[in-house]
């Protein structure tokens, strides 16, 4: 059963060269529980396109094609849209300029109620009833 949805920023360390040992050690214990959304395939690919590095690109499209696209994939759909829009104009309301490329990967999390993993708490966490999850700490 999927448990957990992890951010580009947690997905992407697990081939980083020096990658936090707290990630891969939940990476490989959650293995058949994670999944990823369709906006954090949309940041990966721009990371390997926009690397200078040919060995490196290929390296990262390999991580994608092998790994990423393995996973469950949830897609931003209109329960999201939905869910997002509120949240994004309450935050506006209060004065806060959230992201709409995490505020997207945050509601794909919350209304497939999963847990969002995400070393950029500060981006995610004035969602409302967003479960987070921070695996580069202990």
């Amino acid at each position: 059963m999927v448990r957990y949805l992890l951010d580009t920023n947690t997905l992407s360390e697990v081939i980083k060269p020096l990658a936090n040992s707290n990630v891969i050690e939940k990476y490989l214990q959650y293995d058949y529980e994670i999944a990823t959304a369709s906006i954090v395939v949309f940041e990966m690919l721009n990371w390997a396109y926009g690397n200078k590095s040919v060995a490196r690109q290929t390296e990262i499209m390999n991580f994608i094609e092998n790994v990423v696209l393995k996973l469950k994939i949830y897609n931003y759909d209109t329960n999201a849209a939905h869910w997002h829009s509120k949240e994004y104009y309450r935050l506006v309301s209060q004065g806060k300029t959230p992201s709409k490329l995490d505020g997207q990967i945050a509601a794909i999390a919350k209304v497939n109620e999963l847990i969002l993993v995400t070393r950029n708490i500060k981006d995610v966490v004035n969602y409302q009833d967003l479960k987070i999850e921070n695996w580069f700490e202990k």
